[in-house]
């Protein structure tokens, strides 16, 4: 009775919308039944007018605990572990590039013409 008067009370204040959320689902469809709400659910069943779930519980980037409710279509989690994984070699080949002085090398650098560099030289030696 407390999510009915809810969805009365917005309803009556002038919303057009409202999502109900892990609500039994002939509970749910019974309420959006007869309320003029648009009542989009969250885990109350298909008995709403719309269904949704957060991206993370779509795309797998959960970590540990599911909601019962929530549905996974992709492995994210995987994927960004994979990722993590290419991050940290990348970083530690840059490193190792640095201390052996790999890089920066010659394509990496900007270029300066022979006057152009004597004559900064002897402007700043003054």
């Amino acid at each position: 009775m407390a999510i009915w008067n809810a969805v009365k009370a917005i309803e009556e204040a002038g919303a057009f919308a409202a999502e109900i959320e892990v609500v039994p689902a002939e509970i749910a469809s019974l309420i959006s039944a007869r309320t003029s709400l648009f009542m989009i659910s969250m885990g109350a069943g298909a008995g709403c007018d719309a269904q949704y779930l957060f991206a993370d519980d779509v795309l797998g980037q959960n970590r540990g605990h599911v909601p019962r409710h929530a549905k996974t279509y992709r492995n994210f989690a995987a994927e960004f572990d994979r990722l993590q994984h290419e991050r940290i070699a990348a970083f530690r080949e840059f490193r190792r590039d640095v201390e052996s002085g790999a890089y920066p090398a010659e394509p990496h650098n900007v270029g300066v013409a022979g006057e152009e560099l004597a004559r900064f030289r002897d402007m700043i030696d003054g």
